[in-house]
């Protein structure tokens, strides 16, 4: 029988409800956690998932939510919008599925047992567009308040349950047209607000949305001079004003979260905007990692176009991959290329601290790494989960192997680390 969401709220403090966590950091402030499992050590429990599923688990109290999506039938005729690169027709060589139907469900798990408590479908229908074919249409991570949880899909839209599992609104965000390689940039909560970055092939589009997250109604909607990215904003608190900051090829843009009103901005990456900003102190860290490697510093606070300006306060050009974020972390930044070889950088100057620190069992990266208790985890497609040492110096302190490829980053919450494989979810809690 489903818990009444006013119970979930009350059970827990420490939760990771959104991607990145509380923050958007991706640091917990847990303690304890274990740095060695394997299939049947130090596992609460696993959970088989269905579909295919890039999204990250959020937890609220004694729920964890997930989102997936399940390949259909061929829907005879249908294809993928039509897309122009150059003046030309453009197909990239990796897209897929917009020729079939596919469910797009909203899960919700028992985070004391693993039981499936509620599995909702969202939309069932062709896709808008194509996605990578190593990738998913189910790929932003929800969020949740405790009260509801806010699920996006991209061109399907924006789905709110509340923790029974029944849907209270949704919403359009638009057609979003993503060249064929599918949406990657997910809901971010600020007051009473969700709000979406909604950037679309050539940017004619591309648009920062913001609904009410009670009703669902559209707040206020501010067209975005910046192409096709994938990159899920990054909320500023606690400094002299909130700063809701976007990344782009062109452009990054810090807006006011209350009402959209742009700050300021700075050139952009000139390279696909993957990767969600970083927070270090009163400084904003933009990176990318393709076709060009680019990290900027940016300091906060400012207004204008602060191109050319001392706002820049230090910039790299190396060791940064094509999807996952890099982590900032106690003074350092840490940058993973694709094939998870780490570089340190002093947050403050951006000096290099160290370079080259390779795992010991090689493989390519997509998911973001999470930090926790002088600590950070890297999770490789391969299906291994490294625990490496955070500071000055390199050092791996073990290797999990799981047994299956992981695309997603992982969540941390109320001592347990979940991990979501390519078709299960996993409980990681120290056991005596």
């Amino acid at each position: 029988m489903p818990v009444a969401a006013t119970t979930v709220r009350a059970e827990s403090d420490n939760n990771w409800p959104a991607l990145g966590g509380a923050d958007g950091t991706s640091i917990s402030s847990e303690r304890g956690l274990p740095i060695q499992w394997s299939a049947t050590q130090n596992v609460a429990w696993k959970t088989s998932i269905a579909g295919r599923g890039h999204s990250s688990p959020i937890v609220w109290g004694d729920r964890i939510f997930l989102t997936t999506a399940i390949k259909g039938d061929e829907v005879p005729g249908h294809g993928p919008v039509e897309h122009m690169l150059g003046g030309t027709k453009f197909v990239h060589p990796d897209s897929v599925g917009a020729e079939f139907s596919h469910q797009y469900r909203v899960i919700a798990i028992d985070a004391d047992r693993g039981g499936i408590v509620w599995d909702r479908l969202a939309y069932e229908g062709p896709p808008y567009d194509d996605r990578h074919r190593m990738g998913s249409y189910a790929a932003p991570t929800a969020a949740t308040d405790g009260i509801r949880v806010y699920a996006y899909f991209g061109t399907p839209g924006l789905y709110a349950y509340d923790f029974d599992g029944n849907l209270i609104w949704s919403a359009k965000v638009g057609n979003i047209a993503t060249l064929g390689v599918g949406v990657g940039t997910s809901p971010v909560l600020a007051g009473d607000l969700v709000i979406i970055q909604a950037d679309e092939d050539s940017g004619d589009h591309s648009a920062l949305v913001a609904f009410d997250k009670n009703t669902g109604e559209e707040v206020w909607r501010i067209a975005r001079p910046v192409q096709l990215s994938w990159a899920t904003p990054t909320l500023v608190t606690g400094l002299e004003r909130d700063e809701l900051v976007t990344v782009g090829n062109e452009w990054i843009i810090s807006y006011d979260p209350v009402n959209g009103d742009e700050l300021w901005r700075m050139q952009g990456l000139e390279a696909n905007a993957i990767h969600r900003p970083l927070v270090h102190g009163n400084m904003i860290i933009a990176t990318a990692g393709y076709p060009q490697k680019v990290i900027k510093a940016v300091r906060l606070g400012g207004s204008g176009d602060l191109t050319d300006t001392d706002y820049l306060v230090w910039s790299y050009n190396k060791g940064t991959a094509y999807v996952p974020s890099n982590l900032a972390y106690d003074g350092y930044v840490y940058l993973l290329n694709d094939q998870g070889i780490l570089t340190c950088l002093d947050a403050n100057t951006g000096k290099i601290v160290y370079e080259g620190g390779r795992m010991p069992v090689a493989q390519r990266f997509s998911a973001s790494p999470v930090a926790f208790d002088g600590k950070f985890l890297m999770s490789g497609n391969d299906g291994e989960v490294f625990v490496i040492q955070a500071g000055p110096d390199f050092e791996v302190l073990s290797v999990n192997s799981m047994a299956e490829s992981i695309w997603a980053s992982p969540a941390i919450a109320n001592g347990r680390i979940y991990i979501r494989t390519l078709d299960h979810l996993w409980a990681i809690e120290r056991k005596e």
